[in-house]
């Protein structure tokens, strides 16, 4: 049975006024990252899509449109691996658009490499993209988020997070970091309000690049054998909203026919 004091937690949740909140997506391509933001912008929230200056085009035919649809989008052109430059975009947002109550850091980083072909430069850079960027803007969402004693702050894995596979040294490496600090981060913030979640996502997207090199994976579509990023963008969306006392810090998704 429903206690009154849950009852009204609850109630407080799903009365929250999006509007006035602003949510920062990094990595906010034309797939996973692009559903996440018309999802968070579809609720309410001012969304601040990020990309690197050389991708601003794509961003800005994503912002133009959500505005189309009538609702908040700014675009921010940032390198997530320059520390100068993400706090700089926080201090914006949070000045000059909304109060910042989500942050997703979603940049991919995969590439393949066999370990005696994995130069320093590459290792580093995936490492760079994958986990010190997401060290640099957890650690910036934490400040904001930490004197409202709310927010959530997530974070995009993938299968290379808990298994490492041939030729993915540098992906993995940079993945396995991004869970592990990812689990350090719940633990501290957890309990001071912030919900801090990892999600593992497991299997081949719906995306140009899988239709375009790996059009029998792509097949599978017809089977709903391929991960849908709106319905990726649906799972985030569910645990940022989750009552406090069932939180989930770690989710995995995959399609269910996947092998894992």
């Amino acid at each position: 049975m429903l206690s009154f004091n849950h009852n009204r937690k609850t109630a407080a949740i799903l009365m929250k006024d999006y509007t006035k909140f602003s949510a920062i997506i990094i990595g906010a391509g034309v797939s996973t990252g692009g559903a996440l933001t018309k999802k968070f912008a579809s609720m309410g929230y001012h969304v601040c899509p990020v990309r690197r200056e050389r991708n601003f085009n794509e961003l800005e035919s994503l912002t133009n449109e959500i505005q189309a649809a009538g609702l908040q989008a700014t675009p921010f052109g940032v390198d997530a691996r320059d520390e100068d430059a993400i706090k700089t975009l926080f201090q914006e947002v949070e000045s000059n658009i909304a109060p910042i109550d989500v942050v997703i850091f979603n940049p991919g980083a995969n590439v393949f490499f066999p370990i005696t072909e994995t130069t320093a430069r590459v290792y580093r850079k995936v490492w760079e993209m994958a986990a010190f960027g997401g060290f640099l803007t957890g650690k910036e969402a934490a400040k904001y988020m930490l004197p409202r004693g709310r927010g959530s702050i997530f974070f995009t894995g993938a299968t290379a997070s808990v298994r490492g596979g041939a030729g993915f040294a540098a992906f993995s490496g940079a993945k396995f970091a991004l869970r592990s600090l990812s689990q350090s981060m719940a633990r501290e913030l957890g309990p001071q309000g912030i919900h801090v979640a990892h999600f593992i996502i497991d299997g081949a997207i719906d995306t140009p690049f899988i239709q375009e090199n790996f059009p029998e994976t792509y097949a599978l579509k017809e089977k709903n054998g391929i991960l849908q990023p709106t319905e990726i963008a649906e799972a985030y969306w569910s645990v940022h909203v989750q009552h406090p006392s069932a939180w989930t810090q770690e989710m995995d998704l995959r399609p269910y026919m996947e092998k894992f």
